[in-house]
């Protein structure tokens, strides 16, 4: 049974959410501050969070940010805001998905359904060592634990961050477009802007790089795209 969280202070919607998806067969908690989220998340486990980008007590893009940091669940945002400034916002910083309310029960599920079947697809483990780690340079890239360690630090890194990586290392030379990336890294399920990977390509720089201006392991490919460092 997948056990998820929605951390909502939006009694009617949340009531509402609660029973539809509990009759869908999951195990459905709630939370209604920032506060009373943190709490669980370090109290408990969970396969998925719903998380409203404003809270009584703070803000969910600041809970996000934790959640991919410390906890690594898969998050979507529920939000009235429509503006595309603020879905870009919402996927640069590791969110999973975006949904605007209002929105119906069978779309949300249609999408968490989405969102996890992605998981899945990356978390599957391989049948030998050498399928799942990646040595590259001074960099440790574990697949099956998604995980990456430099100089024997572990680097923390989102989700989507860590597709890019893999889905680079995994090729050293070969150039990917933007859209390449997003097919075969991220997936059919992800939602998101061709130049958000720009974005996510830039802060996975600042985390593995020396040097993020002068970069060894994630190459600009002018007019392209990007390419993995070879002879690494």
């Amino acid at each position: 049974m997948i056990r998820l969280l929605w951390i909502e202070d939006e009694q009617r919607l949340l009531a509402e959410g609660q029973s539809f998806l509990q009759a869908e067969g999951f195990s459905v908690a709630s939370a209604g501050t920032v506060r009373d989220a943190e709490a669980m998340l370090n109290g408990q486990t969970f396969d998925f969070i719903l998380l409203d980008w404003m809270l009584p007590d703070g803000s969910g893009i600041e809970l996000c940010k934790q959640i991919q940091t410390r906890w690594k669940t898969p998050v979507m945002m529920l939000t009235a805001k429509t503006d595309e400034f603020d879905k870009v916002l919402a996927l640069e910083i590791g969110a999973d998905d975006y949904l605007t309310k209002p929105f119906g029960m069978r779309e949300l599920l249609a999408r968490i359904k989405a969102v996890l079947r992605r998981m899945n697809k990356w978390s599957e483990p391989a049948a030998a060592p050498a399928a799942y780690e990646l040595t590259r340079g001074e960099l440790r890239i574990d697949e099956r634990k998604h995980t990456v360690v430099k100089k024997s630090e572990e680097i923390p890194l989102t989700r989507t961050e860590f597709a890019l990586l893999l889905q680079l290392a995994k090729h050293p030379g070969r150039v990917y477009s933007r859209l390449q990336l997003m097919d075969e890294a991220l997936g059919d399920a992800y939602i998101g802007f061709e130049r958000t990977i720009d974005s996510h390509i830039r802060n996975l720089r600042k985390k593995i790089e020396d040097n993020p201006v002068e970069p060894q392991y994630v190459l600009t490919v002018f007019g392209i795209g990007y390419k993995f460092g070879e002879g690494l």
